[in-house]
């Protein structure tokens, strides 16, 4: 594909490159390839406590303003000596001259055939560079200590000054979205805040004169809107500010002020339903009239009717992904299409869902020329191998699959049908719904 700048560049000129474009039957890799090229991040940051910044993503690179550790010191417990006191014999015998302990070191000088007591993260003492482990000694006396020479070597069991970490390189880049463990790798360095970028703004809405919300009374023919409370669920996990603007009817007046209004207050626009080609679906006409759309259906099931696009109101743009109505189709094109998209306007520096092959446990039936999600669940087989089982009955409105599923089985777009004991491809939910 044309690597240009997306900011250059509307959807037409970056669709008109694929030579086998058809936005009403594009394969899932080129719709996310769309995705990830047009997609620019927002600008804004805020600072934060590294307290307050868990799954934010950090707006700039984190340089470490200290060695870590700060000194050579010991990586256990035991005696620290002279390497070049190891000489070729089977026990050597060395005087203690004093303890290091963490936070307090030792401040003499030691001589060949002396060592130091110390423990783990103890300032190894000045011409010490060796650590025996305390298991392979046996003390003489308060003032003496044999070991086997034979079991240790010179610079064993020393951790050096900057080790981990040198003073003034990268210990974080922009882009990383913060984990529990980059909590404590920052207040290791002493830094109390960081940059990271601004909240992304998504607003949500569903389609459709059927819907009823919860609470209002449900009349024959209707159903509760689920859609939105998944969304819901699944943007607030990723960290986003979620505007609920509740259910819009099927008519293009109120569909167009819902669209105005959202693309005014918000990043990003995510609608369920009225993607189809129903005399009722007016989302995708109503994309066209308002901005750039670059596809409106991919090869996929569930969840094959999907939008994607931008539109502009009152001088403000936004994002626009129309997903199906059927809720487990809302949840798949989520994960696999928005989920990663939202993740580049965030900013963030995310990676493609890592995969796994495992063994499947029946046939499966499938045809080639699409991409199928189906919901599985994993777990160990007699054999002592994991393997994957489908949930049952696939429909795409059976929304209690993806309850009992635990990951998410991928049939690619070639692939035939599949035999019990063949491996397939399984995206686990962990972490992720």
């Amino acid at each position: 594909m044309n690597t240009s700048p997306a900011s250059d560049r509307n959807l037409q000129g970056i669709t008109g490159c694929l030579s086998d474009y058809d936005p009403e039957a594009l394969k899932v890799q080129q719709a996310q390839d769309i995705m990830r090229e047009y997609i620019q991040p927002v600008c804004g940051m805020e600072k934060l406590t590294i307290r307050q910044a868990l799954g934010r993503v950090l707006a700039t690179d984190i340089i470490s303003p200290i060695n870590v550790p700060a000194h050579d010191n010991s990586a256990m417990d035991g005696y620290a000596l002279r390497g070049d006191d190891l000489v070729d014999v089977q026990k050597l015998s060395l005087e203690i001259i004093g303890t290091a302990l963490a936070g307090a070191a030792f401040m003499g000088a030691v001589m060949h055939n002396q060592c130091v007591r110390i423990m783990t993260g103890a300032v190894m003492p000045a011409g010490c560079d060796t650590v025996v482990p305390q298991e392979f000694t046996s003390k003489i006396s308060d003032t003496q200590v044999k070991l086997s020479a034979g079991n240790l070597h010179a610079g064993d069991n020393r951790r050096l000054k900057g080790e981990d970490l040198a003073i003034g390189k990268v210990a974080i880049r922009k882009g990383k979205i913060l984990s529990p463990a980059d909590l404590g790798l920052l207040a290791s360095l002493g830094i109390p805040e960081i940059t990271v970028q601004r909240r992304l703004r998504v607003a949500i809405f569903s389609t459709g004169d059927e819907l009823r919300s919860l609470g209002e009374a449900l009349e024959a023919g209707c159903v509760y809107d689920s859609n939105r409370y998944t969304l819901y669920g699944m943007l607030t996990r990723m960290g986003c500010d979620v505007l609920d603007m509740g259910v819009v009817r099927d008519n293009p007046e109120a569909l167009e002020a819902a669209m105005r209004s959202a693309c005014e207050n918000a990043d990003a626009i995510i609608t369920s339903g009225g993607v189809s080609v129903g005399d009722a679906d007016h989302t995708r006409q109503m994309m066209h009239r308002l901005g750039d759309v670059a596809f409106w259906s991919i090869a996929m099931r569930p969840g094959r009717p999907m939008a994607f696009g931008k539109i502009t109101s009152a001088g403000k743009s936004a994002y626009l992904f129309g997903l199906p109505g059927n809720p487990v189709a809302v949840m798949v094109s989520f994960y696999f299409f928005a989920r990663q998209a939202l993740q580049q306007l965030m900013g963030a520096d995310v990676p493609p869902l890592p995969l796994f092959n495992v063994k499947s446990n029946a046939d499966i039936r499938k045809r080639p020329g699409r991409t199928e999600y189906q919901r599985g669940i994993l777990a160990m087989r007699n054999d002592g191998e994991p393997g994957v089982s489908i949930t049952g009955s696939q429909g795409s409105g059976i929304l209690r699959s993806m309850s009992e599923a635990n990951c998410m089985i991928i049939l690619h777009h070639d692939q035939g049908s599949i035999a019990a004991g063949e491996k397939v491809s399984i995206l686990p939910f962990e972490g992720l719904i």
